[in-house]
């Protein structure tokens, strides 16, 4: 990877390495999120991908996530645009508006567990939507998202 590559060349300039890097590891993408019909709202849960080890916040497995898990969302500069339920922490979002990286993001400082410490990641709170039935799920929201006019 190119040196400081996220200071130094566009969103669309990366090379497919550079933009997986861009990855804090927070697993908030990997969050339960349902849309209420009747208002657009979007509502988030503690709920995460089966897929997703809470504790660590990496995808067991990452290469065949599509496959396995058809609402999984690809984040890519184009579909980026689309997700403006991810978190005002989430580095392609703050990258995508302009701002730079957070400090404890992995990039800047050097540890792929900063993003634990300082309590960004879903490690400390969410729960596998293998341990929680649906018709449980209005107890695990987190959040409500209203839909920007």
């Amino acid at each position: 990877m190119r040196e400081r590559f996220w200071e130094r060349f566009s969103l669309d300039e990366l090379s497919t390495e550079e933009w997986e890097a861009l990855c804090d590891g927070c697993g908030r993408c990997c969050l339960t999120k349902l849309e209420d019909e009747e208002s657009g709202d979007i509502v988030t849960l503690d709920v995460a991908c089966k897929l997703l080890d809470t504790k660590n916040c990496h995808c067991q497995d990452y290469t065949h996530r599509f496959e396995r898990v058809p609402g999984c969302t690809q984040m890519s500069l184009t579909t980026l645009r689309d997700f403006h339920w991810l978190p005002a922490s989430c580095a392609y979002r703050r990258l995508y508006e302009g701002r730079g990286l957070a400090k404890w993001h992995p990039l800047i400082s050097g540890d792929p567990r900063s993003v634990h410490r300082a309590g960004i990641s879903v490690a400390h709170f969410a729960v596998s939507e293998r341990d929680v039935s649906e018709d449980e799920w209005e107890d695990h929201i987190i959040a409500i998202l209203p839909v920007e006019d």
